[in-house]
């Protein structure tokens, strides 16, 4: 859970900066700032569980970038789908489909990323204190 609060304050900040900059409203804004992440954090929670399965994880598929591709196209029809349904206009969704979600695909490779690093460090840590308690103490 903590890597999904994690990812959803970059989002929101992202999508509030882009929607602001692309509406001029601070209003339509904040609303886009706030439906469109919860959406897509939503998205990234069943995302996520579903590249946690062992036989995902286990796989050459389970790379950050392959891993970004799959969310990114999650991410871009979120995007459009809420932006146009709050503003009713089609420019202003595509808009915010191509840009935003671009930024935040980059967030979420570099999120990812620190993210495996830990995983990683966490689990060589329990490795290590395994053989130490299993090597012989003369």
């Amino acid at each position: 859970m903590k890597k999904t609060i994690s990812f959803a304050a970059i989002h929101f900040t992202v999508a509030f900066t882009v929607a602001y900059l692309l509406t001029g409203d601070i209003i339509i804004g904040s609303l886009i700032a706030m439906i469109e992440p919860m959406v897509n954090t939503v998205a990234f929670y069943f995302h996520e569980k579903v590249w946690q399965s062992k036989t995902l994880k286990q796989s050459r598929f389970s790379t950050p970038s392959r891993k970004t591709v799959s969310f990114a196209i999650v991410h871009f029809s979120v995007a459009f789908s809420v932006v146009y349904l709050l503003t009713g206009d089609v420019l202003i969704g595509s808009l915010m489909a191509m840009i935003e979600p671009a930024i935040n695909t980059m967030a979420y490779y570099f999120h990812e990323r620190v993210w495996q690093r830990k995983d990683n460090s966490h689990e060589e840590k329990h490795q290590h204190t395994w053989l130490d308690a299993m090597a012989c103490q003369h």
